[in-house]
């Protein structure tokens, strides 16, 4: 029998055919040292630094901090797209402060390593009673580094991870500790919830959780104009929802997710990374004849079942990304989401038939956090895609201006042109931010050059 995905393939063919101790990475050919290159995922963000560094204690990490001189730049997993890593200086790595330090069941609260990796949170808070309240859809990034940048999930009563945060330890460029929550120094808690690493290492995070629950997942296929006719709703309806558009297709899907005490069971799924290389042969073969392209893509995605999957949350939450990408996203105010959705869509079919990336659109609640996307904003965020070794600058630069022509605010991990001024105007507490960082690290040394321009500081 033929598979859905060797039918898709047939008919693309057929249409056009007829670890050790804080250590000094370097490598020495010949007697001479020779700097490692450091770079991004998808390979868009590229440095050349001096040291990169992962310590296995604070002491460690204390030493370096005080003994070092330059520019210091925290990285974990490297997932994202904006030039906040790139670095001639120091790169710190919090690799093996990795895990969790302690838990109040009582209060559902648990306190981990900034360097652990999401996907690595689920099972030992599951262990002792505990669950995140929400996830993104990677979860390999480092608990530290989805909090600088505001990592989010979905759902529109549930705020980004940052929001989660009830209490955090802070390394300055000194090498002193900082303590902080919303009774001790609560102004640098307002700023290094969400801080692009510019305040310093985020050692110890206390995070606000809930009791473990299981989650029924739901994908269901749909035409374009039925999506965004019922996004709204079941937006409303569900505890987590997210929906993506297909290009050159006409039709996407929605996904689900509600609290349930059904036992685990899935049905069988699609993998999406074939089905993310299914496009591009589509695109490969069907760029110039987007009608047939359509067609085909569209007759396929009807053909398809919908999907259920239960399982505790943290396994229900994240798919596997294995096909690399670069990203851009806005933060969009919530009532002006579906409107420069549409507007998207309508832009990347009439001048880029090269993309074959789905659309991605999720909703966010929004805070109180000096720096998140969120302030004061309960948002739609929308991102667009393009695959790693393709130019993205075209693209990004047509859809960029509709996302910020309907109130949005770049995700600080993705690709976007703001600058200094750009950013002041979105952020009411940009400047309340920036003399917190003036105090913490009056040199600048958790700058680089990117940020030193964001700041209008000399490093």
């Amino acid at each position: 029998m033929i598979s859905r995905r060797n039918l898709l393939t047939s008919l693309v063919l057929a249409a056009t055919a007829g670890g050790l101790g804080p250590v000094t990475v370097r490598a020495n050919v010949s007697g001479k040292e020779r700097r490692l290159p450091w770079r991004n995922w998808s390979g868009s963000q590229v440095c050349l630094p001096s040291a990169r560094v992962a310590p296995a204690t604070v002491d460690e990490l204390q030493a370096l901090l005080a003994s070092t001189t330059g520019p210091v730049r925290p990285v974990g997993a490297g997932h994202s797209f904006s030039p906040l890593v790139p670095t001639d200086g120091t790169l710190v790595s919090l690799s093996r402060l990795s895990g969790l330090i302690d838990h109040d069941g009582e209060a559902n609260r648990a306190t981990l390593w900034g360097g652990t990796r999401l996907g690595d949170i689920g099972q030992p808070l599951e262990d002792v009673g505990q669950a995140l309240i929400n996830m993104p859809d990677i979860d390999e990034q480092t608990l530290a580094g989805s909090l600088a940048t505001a990592t989010h999930g979905t759902g529109v009563s549930i705020g980004c991870m940052s929001d989660f945060i009830v209490g955090l330890e802070l390394l300055d460029a000194r090498g002193e500790l900082h303590w902080c929550d919303a009774d001790s120094n609560p102004e640098l808690f307002q700023a290094a919830r969400v801080s692009l690493g510019a305040l310093g290492v985020h050692t110890r995070l206390r995070l606000q959780n809930t009791a473990p629950y299981r989650l029924q997942r739901r994908t269901v296929w749909r035409e374009f104009d039925e999506m965004v006719e019922l996004a709204e709703d079941l937006a409303d309806r569900h505890r987590n929802f997210e929906m993506y558009y297909i290009p050159f297709s006409g039709m996407g899907f929605t996904d689900a997710h509600d609290i349930t005490d059904q036992p685990p069971a899935s049905t069988a799924k699609i993998d999406g990374n074939e089905g993310v290389q299914d496009l591009k042969l589509a695109r490969d073969w069907l760029e110039s004849m987007p009608r047939l392209r359509q067609l085909i893509l569209g007759g396929y995605a009807r053909t398809l079942e919908d999907e259920i999957t239960i399982a505790t949350s943290w396994k229900n939450y994240a798919s596997e990304r294995n096909v690399r990408f670069n990203e851009m996203e806005y933060h969009l105010p919530r009532e002006n989401g579906i409107k420069a959705l549409i507007e998207v869509r309508q832009a990347l079919e009439s001048l880029h038939p090269e993309v074959f990336f789905p659309i991605e659109f999720r909703y966010v609640k929004g805070d109180d956090i000096w720096l998140s996307p969120f302030y004061q904003q309960d948002s739609c965020s929308i991102a667009v895609h393009r695959y790693f070794e393709e130019d993205f600058e075209p693209y990004f630069r047509t859809i960029e201006p509709i996302l910020r022509s309907n109130g949005g605010r770049p995700h600080w991990g993705k690709l976007n042109t703001l600058g200094q001024d750009d950013f002041r105007r979105l952020y009411p507490r940009w400047d309340d931010f920036e003399a917190v960082r003036r105090e913490i690290d009056p040199q600048g040394r958790f700058l680089n050059d990117y940020l030193a321009g964001l700041f209008g500081a000399d490093r």
